[in-house]
Parts: C-alpha cells; structure tokens; sequence
C-alpha cells in the first residue's frame, strides 16, 4: 500500500456509504471492549450522549466489567451484559458499534475482527502496536466499508481546529516546525515477582498477540505501557496525541528521516521501554523541509513554552514555528499564539471536545469523511511513532521509503516493523 493508496480518495469515501442496521429508535448500541481508565470515559458518553445506548462490556478481569455494572446500576441504567471474549459478541445484529479501550497489543486485532463482523469501531490511540498494523487497519476499514475512528480527542476540539486552519492560512507565516512535549511525572514501578494469575482473569485472552509471559503484576493493569510486547512507552501512551496534533498542524505525512535517543534514566525497575526521550522526523514537502520533535520526560522538569504553567505538575502540549509568530497548544483543547519578534498576542480560544459525539454523528450519516481522527489519519500518526521507537532500538536514524514502507538498508530496522504473533491471535496479512 504505498501512499497514494493509503490516503483517502473520493471514490473509497463514497464507497463508505454502507448500509446501517438502525434499530427503530434510531439508537445506535455500543459495546465497550476493555472496562479500565479510558473505558470508564467510553462508558460515561454512551451512557450520556442521547439516542446511544451501552450494549455489552468486555473485559478478561471480572472485577472491571462488574465495577462498570455497578456504575450503570448507580446511574439507575439497565446492566449491560458482560463478556471475557470480544468474538462472543460480533455476531449480535443488536450491536451497531463496537468501542475498543484495551492494551495497545490488540488494537489493531479487534478492529479487524470487528469491521469484518460490520460494526464500526471507535478504537482508543494508538490504533495500531507497530508499522504493519497502521496498514492493515485502514486496509479493513475501507474492505467492509466502516466508519472508524481513532481516539485522538484533540482532533475535535473547535479552538484546535481553528488553531490549525489559521496556520494553514498563513496568519503565522510559513510553519516550518513542530515541537510536542511530554513532561509527566512517573515514579518508579519497581520489580513485582512472578505470580499466580488473579481469580476472575482470563490472561490468555489478555495476553492474545504478545508471546505469553509468566505473570507478573508489573506487565498487566496500566503497566503494561512500559513493556515492548504490549505497550509503546510514553510515546505511544500520552505522546502520540502530541505526535498527532504536530502532524496535523504542519500538514505532513510520511517522513524522509527519523531519529529517536534516549534510555531509562535513574531507576532500577522492570520498565522495558525509555523514560526519557527525544525524537525528530524530517520532512520534504513541495521540496522544502519540515521538521517535527517530540521530548518525553518522566520526572521533575520544567513548564515550556509556558504551557501547564498555570497548574503544577504535567507540561502536556505543542508549539509551532512560523516565519511570522508562534503557536502554543496546551493539552487537547487550548491555543495562544504570539506574532513578530516582540511576541504580542494573537489569536486565542478555549474550548471542549466533542470527539465520542462526532463518532456518532458519522456512524449515522455513514461519511466517514466527517470524522476528526478517521482512522487513515490516527494510523498515519501511530506510524511515525512507531518508527520513533524503532530508531530508538536499533540506535541509529532511519531514512524512509514511502513507497515500499520499509527502512531503506536497514535488515534490523525492517524486522520491528512487525511482530511474530501467537497462534490464534494473528493480526492477518490479507484482511
């Protein structure tokens, strides 16, 4: 799939225009995959956003489906019923859509598995656990004609949007560069020993396309970011909405060069993947070049570009560069911009998301073409990202053939493009 193919074509959006089962209130049921943090969010806005309705929870953890069972008990909703395995509900004609919040290693999986069931999907970031899988997730969306979109919230608020569009309008000059920051504090997680699994657990289900480890309490809830075989680091976890937004804003796609150093830096612990780390992508657009970077960092630091300023903690955003004025994005739904070399104050807005609501809205128009984060775009971003970790792991800048998808000359670059998966869980080459 080179690029011409991955990037969406009018003849592929109106093939999108698949037929919906609508139930006779028009309401569009939702099952929620994955009942931890982020799917706490999914359940509050199914439960909340009119004419949508909670139609199932899966989980491998007992314990987390029946806390949300309870929740909808609270709210005086009738329970969802719940399931360990996601294939157990596919086949329900009364579930329209399916809203994916599980680890990064099964992303890209259960969206296949559902898109080939004919339900859309809202699948949580990063929608894909390395390069291979950005493509075969789009390459299902567009087979089964399915509106799925990519958690990346930002993409629907109304004051970045407008962020973008002022940049691309050229009130800033010509925006030659990007820069997102993770600065979060993370302690750390220490060592856990081997251990027996949990009552109530399914861990071969959880495990599904990563090799099956003993288990530990370090490589499951939450934790499981921090390790290679289910996780992307801070990179993958907070960093790709900064990785997007940066995208976005400049208007890129594939990159010529990537280049990623950093390590785990003061703690001893089980953590796989880096806790400090720099990263840049270069660009050539219409022959003139663009560059993106992104720096986590995972202990006390400083605010920059005075974002988070004005609360303590986290320095969670992006800033952009132009010939006229700069940009400053702080966390998902918030810009300032400053103009000349005196800085005065430009334009400015704060406003909400409506992310889940513009799921909805295209799930029952069937335009995919409305979507903020339509899958092509979230599989694009997680692509940079990956390539990011792999420059990272093999220590050394990798230069990109769009073309081919692959790392021209590089045999070990290529190889993490993909993963060996675990028989039956195999993220298919054909979709």
């Amino acid at each position: 799939m080179n690029r011409r193919h991955f990037l969406m074509s009018s003849v592929a959006a109106t093939a999108s225009q698949a037929v919906w089962s609508q139930s006779p209130s028009d309401t569009v049921r939702v099952a929620v995959i994955g009942c931890g943090g982020r799917g706490n969010s999914h359940m509050g806005a199914w439960t909340t956003i009119p004419n949508v309705s909670l139609a199932a929870l899966v989980d491998v953890d007992d314990s987390h489906s029946e806390r949300f069972v309870g929740a909808m008990q609270r709210k005086e909703l009738k329970p969802a019923p719940t399931f360990r395995d996601i294939r157990k509900i596919l086949d329900d004609k009364n579930i329209d859509a399916v809203s994916i919040a599980t680890p990064n290693h099964w992303h890209t999986l259960q969206t296949i598995w559902a898109c080939q069931a004919g339900k859309d999907v809202y699948v949580e970031k990063p929608c894909s656990h390395n390069v291979f899988e950005s493509r075969q997730i789009v390459a299902a969306a567009r087979k089964y004609n399915r509106i799925v979109q990519q958690g990346s919230q930002s993409r629907s608020s109304p004051a970045l949007q407008e962020a973008v569009q002022k940049m691309k309008a050229g009130e800033f000059g010509e925006v030659y560069m990007a820069r997102g920051l993770c600065f979060k504090f993370r302690n750390t997680i220490g060592k856990t020993p081997v251990s027996p699994v949990p009552p109530g657990v399914d861990y071969d289900m959880w495990t599904g396309p990563a090799p099956l480890r003993p288990f530990t309490k370090n490589r499951f809830h939450y934790n499981w970011h921090w390790f290679w075989d289910t996780g992307n680091g801070d990179l993958g976890n907070q960093g790709i909405h900064e990785v997007d937004i940066a995208r976005w804003g400049l208007g890129v796609t594939h990159p010529t060069k990537v280049s990623a150093f950093g390590g785990k830096y003061m703690f001893d612990d089980d953590q796989e993947t880096p806790n400090t780390l720099n990263c840049a992508w270069e660009f050539n657009v219409a022959g003139k070049p663009k560059l993106m970077e992104f720096d986590v960092r995972h202990w006390y630091s400083n605010h920059e570009a005075s974002i988070g300023a004005d609360r303590p903690g986290n320095t969670i955003g992006n800033t952009f560069y132009g010939s006229e004025g700069y940009v400053v994005i702080d966390g998902y739904t918030k810009y300032t911009s400053f103009l000349g070399k005196d800085g005065k104050p430009g334009p400015a807005r704060s406003e909400r998301e409506h992310h889940f609501e513009n799921f909805i809205d295209a799930v029952r128009s069937r335009k995919r073409e409305t979507l903020n984060a339509e899958i092509e775009e979230g599989a694009m971003s997680c692509t940079l990202m990956h390539l990011a970790n792999v420059s990272y792991r093999v220590g050394r800048t990798l230069h990109w053939d769009e073309k081919t998808w692959s790392v021209k000359g590089d045999a070990e670059a290529n190889k993490l493009l993909t993963r060996p998966y675990r028989a039956p869980y195999i993220v298919p080459e054909k979709v």
